[in-house]
């Protein structure tokens, strides 16, 4: 389809994290929104066209962000080496969604509302992935450690070869379920037909 769902993220499936190791945060979540017009289903889904968030090369329907901070306790230690004792992230994910006006025709409402249920959901999938990647970002970076670095040089670099990979498995992960979401047939093409056809 012209326009698609894209996320920005850097993410990667979560293994092997207990529950007790990230219990203790949580993301914040924001939406914003963009205005569509229209009066018909065809309508709202031409104004997403020129309207839509740029990503890339083109326009998508919406759009996952997110902002990572992270706090770090680096402490040398008695025989010379260097622990990352805790890390704990601020982690903003942000959703760009579409808005169409208030008040539309009464068929056309009914198809939105399902059409914009159904792009939040999938953009939920999308902040939920970013949300694993965080976590699993934790579970490498809580204790690692590197012997002879008094000043917790090494630590840090081993700890940098690490977010790397994850951030390409994320990036990987997000175009994987864009791609069977978008698909003819999928989930998402499946919505933008029904906003279409039906309103």
């Amino acid at each position: 389809m012209g326009y698609g769902f894209r996320a920005l993220a850097v993410t990667a499936a979560l293994i092997g994290v207990t529950a007790a190791a990230h219990a203790d945060w949580k993301p914040a979540e924001r939406v914003e929104t963009y205005r569509v017009s229209g009066r018909t289903g065809i309508e709202l889904y031409r104004s997403i066209g020129e309207n839509g968030p740029v990503v890339g090369v083109g326009r998508a329907v919406a759009y996952t962000d997110f902002k990572l901070l992270w706090s770090r306790d680096y402490r040398p230690q008695p025989d010379g080496s260097c622990k990352l004792v805790t890390a704990r992230p601020n982690l903003t994910i942000t959703y760009r969604l579409p808005k169409a006006p208030d008040n539309l025709p009464e068929a056309t409402r009914r198809a939105w509302q399902a059409f914009l249920a159904g792009i939040t959901a999938h953009e939920k999938v999308h902040g939920d992935i970013i949300v694993d990647m965080v976590r699993q970002i934790e579970a490498v970076s809580v204790g690692l450690s590197a012997p002879a670095d008094p000043g917790c040089q090494k630590v840090r670099a081993a700890l940098q070869a690490k977010l790397g990979p994850l951030s390409q498995a994320q990036r990987q992960k997000s175009r994987d379920f864009d791609r069977e979401e978008m698909r003819d047939g999928g989930n998402v093409h499946q919505l933008i037909l029904a906003l279409v056809n039906g309103g």
